[in-house]
């Protein structure tokens, strides 16, 4: 009786050493004698104890590698500060084992040496301005090595690029300076357009005033009476003034500016006329 209890006891403790139960989203690798054997999938597997050994299970979904903050160099040997964040997930995971010792470190390395490299290659103008090309350049030259890893980048993401203080401050005068120099042309700009539409305004006032004059003598006495009134309104404004010196017309005067105009007119006129042909055709 006590040998079949033993005998029991013994089996389940071998089925139990012979089942491994493998998460969602893991694989794991077997060695039989110190040699590969095979992958374990998600779900319940059985290998045989004394003889299978799992030597390794990791994850297969996406991973995050944050990379520290990195000094390096530009082109026109500016030093800055630079760090990032890479997506990247195994796919093969017998290369993840066997072809490297530390998948992490080897991956940080290698992003740490690359992010140097590229940012070598330009100014510090052209880093700023081209993060998401170099993102996608590393991208490419980083997947060209983890896939031998058994690795594949997914994406490559520079957070941060921070000059030195001096060079900072600089940028910022700089960008000062543009943002004052726009501000200065577009407001010479509105004046110039201001500009324009008063002077369109006052043209078609002035044609409106001659067509009216030519059609209707009667509002000649009006037109004394406005050019009387602009003369008053000048005047005051001048007076608001502490520094301007005030010269005054005398509103009786403003017939001069008016027979002017008129004079202006008629002679304008008369130089669009057409000769009167002759009737009888004679020269």
């Amino acid at each position: 009786m006590n040998t079949i209890i033993v005998m029991v006891l013994i089996l389940m403790g071998y089925a139990l050493s012979s089942t491994k139960m493998i998460n969602e989203g893991n694989e794991a690798l077997v060695e039989r004698f110190g040699k590969y054997r095979r992958k374990l999938k998600p779900g319940i597997n059985f290998i045989f104890p004394l003889l299978d050994q799992i030597v390794m299970e990791d994850t297969v979904r996406e991973q995050v590698l944050d990379i520290k903050p990195q000094n390096v160099i530009t082109r026109d040997n500016v030093y800055l500060e630079v760090d990032g964040v890479v997506f990247w997930k195994i796919i093969d995971m017998e290369k993840s084992f066997y072809k490297i010792d530390d998948i992490q470190t080897a991956l940080t390395n290698l992003v740490t040496v690359e992010f140097r490299a590229s940012i070598a290659e330009r100014t510090l103008e052209e880093t700023i301005a081209s993060r998401n090309q170099m993102n996608q350049a590393l991208l490419e030259v980083l997947n060209h090595t983890s896939r031998d890893w058994g690795v594949e980048i997914i994406r490559v993401d520079i957070q941060d690029i921070k000059p030195p203080q001096s060079v900072q401050e600089s940028m910022a005068e700089q960008n000062a300076a543009e943002m004052k120099k726009r501000a200065v042309i577009a407001e010479a700009e509105g004046e110039r357009q201001a500009a324009i539409k008063k002077a369109e305004a006052t043209r078609t006032s002035m044609q409106i005033i001659a067509e009216a004059l030519r059609t209707n003598p009667d509002t000649k006495d009006i037109l004394r009476y406005l050019v009387a009134q602009d003369y008053v309104d000048a005047s005051q404004k001048l007076s608001e003034s502490k520094n301007a010196k005030i010269v005054f017309m005398d509103p009786i005067k403003s017939g001069e500016v008016y027979n002017q105009i008129i004079t202006e007119e008629v002679v304008e006129e008369s130089l669009h006329k057409e000769p009167p042909e002759n009737g009888n055709g004679a020269a």
